[in-house]
Order: C-alpha cells, then sequence, then structure tokens
C-alpha cells in the first residue's frame, strides 16, 4: 500500500515540477518577446525623434520631414496608413502634405471617383492628393477647427467615411489629431487601419497623440528656418535691386555751363519709388527730372523703372517740358494700376539762351530762390499727377512755365519725404523748416543747399526711422 502511495506522490511531484518548469517557459518566451518587442518600438521611436532632430537644421526638405512624420507614425503604431494635411498659406484650407502608400481615406470621396479607381488605379491616388479641405469639412476639418484630437474606433463620428465602410479601401478605426505648438494650428496628422488590420486602443492614442506634439514642434522649426531662408533670399533679391536702381540714378550731376546742379535720394526702403534723372536734350539743352510714384519698395521702384525709360524716350529733342509729359502720360496710363499715379516735375534748362522751363504733373511745388531780395516762392504751374488720366484732362492742365533765374539764384525740386518726415513726437518736418535751410545756405551753392537740408533733417528725426523716399535736386544760376 504504502510504495503504491509513494509512487503516486512522487509522479505528483515530477509532474508538478515538469508543469511549473513548462510555465516558466512559457513566461520567459513571454518576456522574451515583449523584450524584443519593446526594442523595436524604442529603435522605431528613437530613429522617429532622430529624424525629427533634423528639422532644428537647415539640411531637411519640407517634403522629406512630412513624410517622415507620417511613415514614423505608422511605422510605430503598426498602421495601415496616414496623411498630414498643412493649412495654406493663402486660401485658409488645409491641402495634403504627404500621403503614405495604401492609406484609407480620411474625407469623403464622391462616387465617379470611385468608379474611376475601380478601372484606373491612380484615379483615388490623384483625388486625395488634390482635396483641400476647409475647416469644419468632414473629420479632418472638424479636427482641425476644433483643435481636440480623435480616436474613432466604428467611425460612427465620421458618417462621410461610411461610402467605404466594409470595402478595402475603407478604414475600420482612425486617430486624427491637430499639430498644434503654441497659438499655431499648423494642420492635421492622421493615421488609419482598414480591414485585416487590429483597431487602435487607448494606449496606441497615447502613444499618437505624444508623436503629434514632437511632430508640431519639429513643423514649426521647421517653417521658422524655412522662413528666415526665404527672408535671406529676398534680402539678398532686394540687394540686387538696389545696386540696379543706383545704376538707373544719376550717380553725379552734369557740368553744364551756366548752371550748378546737384541731386540726391536717399531710399527708404531697399529700393526707392522716388526717381531723379539728367537727360540730354540736344546740344543746347539738359532735362532734370523728379518724380514720385505712389507706395513704396518693390512695386513702386517698378513703376519708377518704366517711367525713366519713357521719360528718356521722349525728352530726346523735344525742348517742350508740357509736350514731354503729355506724351509719357499717355503711354504710361494703361499700364499702371488704379491705386496707383506719379508726380512729376520736369524742367529744361537751355543753357544757350539761358532760359528754364518748368512743367509741373501735380507734383510738390518746386522753390524758386531770387538772390537779389532772397525771396523764396513756391512755384505753382498747374498740372495733375501720371497715370490717372488718359490725356484728354491731363494734356488740357499740363502747361509750360517760363522761368527766369539771375545770377545766384536758385531752383529746389523735392518729393515729400523731405517735408513730411517726422520726429519723435510725431511733428513734421515741414515746409517752412525746409525754407529756412534753402535760404541759408543758397549763397553757398547748390551742394551747399542739399547737405544742410538733409543735416537739419537728421538733427529733427533723431533715431526715428525713414518712412518715405527722400529725393533732392538744387540748380543754381550761375
Amino acid at each position: 500500500m504504502w510504495p503504491i502511495i509513494l509512487s503516486g506522490l512522487l509522479i505528483a511531484c515530477v509532474a508538478g515540477w515538469i508543469f511549473t518548469w513548462w510555465q516558466q517557459r512559457v513566461r520567459v518566451r513571454q518576456l522574451e518577446r515583449s523584450k524584443e518587442e519593446i526594442q523595436i518600438e524604442e529603435t522605431l521611436v528613437f530613429d522617429f525623434l532622430h529624424g525629427l532632430g533634423e528639422a532644428f537644421t537647415e539640411t531637411i526638405r519640407a517634403a522629406d520631414l512630412h513624410r517622415l512624420i507620417v511613415e514614423g507614425a505608422a511605422r510605430i503604431l503598426d498602421a495601415q496608413g496616414g496623411a498630414l494635411y498643412m493649412m495654406e498659406r493663402a486660401g485658409g484650407k488645409l491641402a495634403p502634405a504627404y500621403i503614405s502608400k495604401g492609406s484609407p481615406p480620411f474625407v469623403e470621396v464622391p462616387p465617379h471617383i470611385l468608379q474611376q479607381a475601380a478601372s484606373t488605379g491612380t484615379a483615388l491616388e490623384t483625388y486625395l492628393r488634390l482635396h483641400t479641405i476647409p475647416p469644419g469639412e468632414g473629420l479632418v476639418g472638424r479636427v482641425w477647427q476644433t483643435r481636440e484630437p480623435v480616436l474613432l474606433t466604428d467611425l460612427a463620428g465620421a458618417p462621410e467615411l461610411a461610402n467605404l465602410r466594409g470595402t478595402s479601401l475603407g478604414a475600420t478605426s482612425v486617430m486624427v489629431t491637430p499639430l498644434l505648438y503654441g497659438k499655431q494650428n499648423m494642420g492635421v496628422l492622421a493615421l488609419g487601419n482598414g480591414v485585416g488590420n487590429v483597431p487602435f486602443s487607448p494606449s496606441d492614442f497615447v502613444v499618437f497623440k505624444s508623436i503629434a506634439e514632437q511632430s508640431a514642434f519639429a513643423l514649426y522649426n521647421a517653417i521658422i528656418y524655412s522662413e528666415a531662408n526665404e527672408k535671406k533670399r529676398l534680402d539678398h533679391d532686394l540687394e540686387i535691386a538696389r545696386d540696379i536702381q543706383r545704376i538707373l540714378l544719376p550717380s553725379e550731376a552734369p557740368v553744364v555751363e551756366g548752371f550748378e546742379i546737384s541731386g540726391l535720394n536717399i531710399p527708404a526702403r531697399h529700393v526707392s519709388g522716388d526717381y531723379f534723372d539728367y537727360i540730354k536734350v540736344d546740344d543746347d539743352r539738359l532735362g532734370v527730372a523728379i518724380a514720385d510714384v505712389s507706395g513704396k519698395g518693390v512695386p513702386a521702384s517698378i513703376i519708377m523703372a518704366i517711367c525713366r525709360s519713357v521719360l528718356r524716350s521722349q525728352a530726346a529733342g523735344n525742348p517742350s517740358p508740357a509736350d514731354v509729359l503729355q506724351k509719357v502720360n499717355r503711354q504710361l496710363y494703361p499700364d499702371i494700376k488704379e491705386d496707383m499715379f506719379i508726380s512729376m516735375a520736369y524742367v529744361v534748362l537751355d543753357y544757350v539762351r539761358k532760359t528754364v522751363t518748368l512743367c509741373r504733373a501735380g507734383h510738390d511745388a518746386p522753390l524758386h530762390y531770387e538772390h537779389r531780395t532772397q525771396t523764396i516762392t513756391p512755384l505753382k504751374p498747374p498740372g495733375m499727377v501720371v497715370g490717372i488720366d488718359s490725356g484728354s484732362v491731363f494734356d488740357r492742365i499740363t502747361s509750360d512755365f517760363v522761368l527766369t533765374l539771375e545770377k545766384d539764384d536758385c531752383l529746389l525740386l523735392y518729393t515729400d519725404g523731405v517735408t513730411e518726415a517726422l520726429d519723435a513726437n510725431g511733428d513734421e518736418f515741414g515746409f517752412d523748416r525746409m525754407i529756412e535751410c534753402v535760404r541759408a545756405s543758397a549763397a553757398s551753392g547748390a551742394p551747399a543747399i542739399i547737405a544742410r537740408i538733409i543735416d537739419e533733417l537728421r538733427n529733427f528725426v533723431g533715431s526715428q526711422p525713414q518712412n518715405d523716399d527722400i529725393t533732392l535736386i538744387a540748380i543754381r544760376k550761375t
């Protein structure tokens, strides 16, 4: 009896030991597999974060970063595919930045596109890559608008995707999140699983939101780098434009018998909308022009360059300033936008006959300094600005004004960047200050007039930034 009992106990002990050993073996294998899975996941996360780190340098292209975010998130979360939508700079819509291969659609697909997709494999892909999403439209638009991430495992919250439910193209579960950094809402990241894939879990959703936070930070920095590089390129282009404009403007005044001339242009920005020029009319005459294009910066500088070209083509051989400006107006009028115009003053110096002929097309009144009486008179012959009338009114109003200059008399042409310059209190330099500068320096010659006005102007404005282009031309009868 006892041997049987002892044998049974021995067998039970051995069986228990074998069972325990087998359970431990299974647990060890499970732990090893879990460790391998964790190591794989850690490697995927590390590679993903390492790739995002390139966004903090200037080496990664935007398209590569978009692909990295989508494909990296899909690998980490074992998703079928994903898409990244970014807010357009203009238009206010979400545009697809990257859609991975095999990704289920995250937008409603029209029936005719589905019909085309049945026969043409690229029809659906083309539609998804071209389709933009207004804020609030569909699941992606709603997530961007509400700024709240969404996990859907039954798609009841996305009825627009119902027509693909149960098909090989449809999704069974999706995760969608806005890409937020500070107050910036840059776009939407979406991952999807279709038929045959395991639905996303709440723990997947936690990881997904963490990925989105890191991705948003990387995208924001990439945008900052891109904008900085774009600014560098624009600054470089503007420097080139400024150099070209310097070539278009006179580098020095011509030497003319009987007259002393001095001119200066100081742009408020890289390029100027002001213009001045010295033009040889013929062997006996010199044209002196000053102009101010409405507005500032590049658009004004382009109009200025066009004006220069037209004026020079019409001035050659024509002793009448009014006739020249009438022809300039007729030629420029069709090409000037409705909200732009050009004020001009054009003077023809006849150094054989010792006469001065002036035409003013809506420009600030030139100043006439009479040395004998030391008085300064604004010259206001009628005229309207260039570019707002086809010629019927302009030609009738604009006319020549003949001026007699005695020895040491002066004529000052200027733009409103001088008189309207502001100091720290918002006060203007003004017309009276400019007159006093002319009166105090006229006896010393044309260059002295320009220098005195600029010195007084700089002392007046102090450290205030220049708010408009400044152009001055002084003409003294010798």
